[in-house]
């Protein structure tokens, strides 16, 4: 299972299903944007790892982008990590992962951040990202404006 880059806007479609997994406040047509704008503006990358019928929804994806930050020099940070509900335990996101720090290696990345909701919901993705090495090292605020 090799992760492919999204490029084409049938690759996007094709990731939106497990996006909006993750994403539910949005639409297909406000998420299919929203990662045209992010790709063409801010280094977004969309991954995902691809089905042998090309029409068939990705089953799990990653949205991520390099940013360089004081604090932790040249980064990945990982904006979106989903799994369609059936697709869950096939060790699609673990490849995802895997893709991602490599892609942050090949690059000259010093790490690789994520944020992660916290609610049950999300202790198997917490279990991943543990035993993929990733530690807890804050906490995330935010105020809505």
């Amino acid at each position: 299972m090799i992760p492919v880059i999204a490029q084409s806007d049938a690759d996007i479609r094709r990731c939106l299903p497990a996006m909006l997994a993750l994403r539910q406040h949005l639409t297909p047509e406000q998420a299919f944007e929203q990662i045209r704008f992010q790709q063409a503006n801010e280094g977004f990358v969309l991954a995902f790892v691809p089905t042998e019928d090309p029409l068939e929804p990705a089953p799990a994806v990653v949205g991520y982008r390099t940013l360089t930050l004081l604090y932790s020099g040249k980064t990945i940070y990982i904006d979106d990590l989903s799994t369609l509900p059936s697709g869950r335990g096939k060790g699609y996101a673990s490849a995802l992962v895997d893709f991602v720090v490599e892609q942050a290696r090949q690059s000259g990345c010093q790490c690789v951040s994520l944020d992660s909701g916290q609610n049950p919901a999300r202790y198997d993705a917490h279990r991943l990202y543990l035993n993929k090495g990733f530690n807890i090292t804050s906490h995330h605020f935010k105020l809505d404006l």
